[in-house]
């Protein structure tokens, strides 16, 4: 175990800096974009600490070992070969968003130290699951000094910088999927969310995805 920490860490170290680069690149050009006046150094993140990584990999991979028949979840009673199988999947999925993660920040930690910034918003992709879709669709309310940015394995949402002065417009596959949440799931008793979810998987012409 010890090394394969070892292994994946050098691999998501690679990646996490690239993916950090890009990000601050994005900053950039959406500053640019804006016309924004003045000049801003992006901080570029650095790469998740070894303790995050470890403890990704130790859940992608806690199916694995044998368990007592008595004591063992579902999961942990399948032959060896599906574990190992699902423990790759997991393994892969938190390495790409420990990457993804550190592009996030980057763009995230921009946003909270540029004057010029007063929000951002969340994109999400066209395949993106319901929650995802339904925090896209708000568009541009997280302010500047907002906590953080929720995101799950295998996530492929970004950060979208609003500066001031600028008014921000969503694509319009997020004014979609905001005009079905209102219709649909805004004001309507019991979980809005899975209401929404509903929603998409009868109007949206982008699929959800399946279970992980």
């Amino acid at each position: 175990m010890p090394d394969w920490f070892a292994a994946v860490q050098a691999v998501v170290d690679q990646y996490a800096q690239t993916s950090a680069a890009l990000g601050a690149e994005f900053y950039d050009a959406q500053r640019e974009a804006a016309r924004v006046a003045g000049t801003f150094t992006v901080p570029v993140a650095g790469p998740p600490a070894p303790e995050q990584t470890e403890a990704s990999l130790r859940w992608a991979a806690k199916d694995v070992w044998d368990r007592d028949p008595d004591a063992a979840t579902e999961a942990q009673l399948q032959p060896v070969e599906v574990r190992l199988d699902q423990a790759e999947k997991k393994a892969e999925a938190v390495a790409q968003k420990l990457v993804a993660d550190t592009g996030r920040s980057t763009v995230l930690g921009a946003v909270r130290r540029d004057a010029q910034a007063t929000a951002w918003a969340r994109s999400a992709a066209l395949g993106a699951c319901a929650f995802c879709k339904l925090l896209a669709a708000r568009g541009s309310v997280y302010a500047q000094d907002t906590a953080g940015f929720r995101a799950h394995d295998g996530c492929h949402c970004g950060v979208i910088p609003v500066f001031r002065g600028q008014k921000f417009e969503p694509s319009p596959q997020a004014s979609e999927w905001a005009r079905l949440y209102q219709e649909y799931a805004a004001g309507h008793s019991g979980s809005q969310l899975a209401r929404f979810r509903r929603a998409l998987a009868e109007h949206d012409s982008n699929p959800l995805p399946g279970p992980i």
